[in-house]
């Protein structure tokens, strides 16, 4: 039997402005070729500088909407009138390939995912301090007061859940946020129960 043959499941998640996506893409640039982004999908409208396909899939909410309704989301969740979810058939199309399937998503999608794959890996990355993280909100430029006062109050409760992930990573420095995933990752192959069926093949006997 070859070692991991199906891939893991990496969830990351954190809030809003903590910069989930600046430390996820300076993951994907260290040696792994391995590692798989998920791209969501999302009825928001697009940011400047964002690619279809390849920051977010962007749908009407009545496409939205039918894929909920057909079962196509892995986990979906709304924020602030727009609504997120990942493709169910993509990620298990890479998972199936022995590829690391990284998906960036919010806390209460984090915890559907849990629910249906137990043993994805969750990943929860705070800010150095809720200062640093307004102030990464108000640095944006794109959203007003009362939306950045709401997404403020939103990671407030989701710093409360931050206890039911597997690791709690803080973005001090991008880099050295990406390096402890890393981390995390090469750790979670070397589990027993990710691995106990290879020893059993080593030793010639079958596991009980």
């Amino acid at each position: 039997m070859k070692l991991n043959e199906r891939g893991l499941l990496i969830v990351i998640s954190g809030p809003s402005g903590v910069g989930k996506g600046t430390v996820r893409k300076a993951l994907f640039e260290r040696e792994n070729h391995n590692l798989k982004y998920s791209v969501s999908m999302t009825t928001r409208k697009m940011r400047e500088g964002e690619v279809e396909g390849k920051d977010y899939y962007f749908v009407s909410k009545e496409e939205f909407q039918k894929r909920i309704d057909e079962g196509k989301f892995l986990e979906h969740a709304e924020f602030v009138g727009n609504c997120y979810g990942t493709p169910l058939d993509k990620v298990n199309e890479q998972l199936d390939k022995g590829s690391e399937v990284v998906l960036e998503i919010e806390v209460e999608g984090a915890m559907q995912v849990k629910k249906k794959v137990p043993d994805c890996v969750l990943i929860f990355i705070v800010p150095p301090s809720k200062e640093a993280l307004y102030e990464r909100l108000k640095k944006r430029g794109t959203e007003t007061e009362e939306v950045i006062q709401a997404r403020i109050a939103k990671a407030n409760r989701e710093f409360k859940v931050a206890k039911y992930y597997d690791y709690i990573v803080v973005n001090d420095d991008v880099d050295n946020a990406a390096d402890r995933i890393m981390a995390i990752i090469r750790a979670e192959h070397a589990r027993t129960c990710r691995s106990i069926s290879k020893y059993y093949d080593l030793i010639g006997e079958s596991e009980e």
